[in-house]
């Protein structure tokens, strides 16, 4: 699946591990939310980087026990009106999640720099997407805008705070 990040399609450096295979030294793994307190430390301890991906309905407090330990935390978008990812990034955010976010699911170029100002690093998206959105689509929702109504967490400078910075 092809992840985005700053408008370009990278390479995807993280894995997730099928249940009771072991993993290669250092990989970065992506647990599901219900392995993380059965398998995280000990994975953390081996010397690999863990991630989890949560379900649209994980409460975001849940997971501010293991800000600290945490890498990336995947937030998904099981279809394209099912706006709750947004809603959830926004908290981990103000939680004190400082770690990569990642959105992952039906989102489009067009919802690009929403996903940045609610504190998203990164985006994966389906190859059937990648196909109906190539890369130049999401390059230039990247740069559309260069300033942002609201003050948010992604590049953007909000439009008072431009007001302030002129004056």
């Amino acid at each position: 699946m092809p992840l985005i990040k700053d408008g370009h399609f990278v390479a995807d450096d993280w894995s997730r591990p099928v249940e009771g295979e072991p993993a290669v030294a250092g990989a970065k793994l992506i647990l599901a939310f219900a392995r993380l307190e059965a398998e995280a430390s000990d994975l953390i301890e081996a010397g690999h980087a863990v991630g989890v991906e949560i379900t649209n309905d994980t409460d975001p407090a849940a997971l501010e026990p293991w800000f600290d330990r945490l890498a990336l935390i995947v937030v998904p978008f099981p279809r394209a009106a099912d706006g709750r990812g947004f809603s959830i990034a926004t908290r981990l955010r103000r939680l004190g999640y400082r770690g990569e976010l990642r959105a992952s699911g039906h989102l489009i170029a067009d919802q690009y720099t929403l996903a940045r100002s609610c504190g998203f690093d990164t985006v994966e998206i389906s190859d059937a997407q990648a196909a109906r959105q190539p890369e130049p689509h999401w390059l230039e929702a990247e740069h559309a805008m260069s300033l942002a109504y609201q003050r948010g967490y992604g590049p953007l400078r909000n439009i008072l705070g431009a007001r302030w910075a002129a004056q």
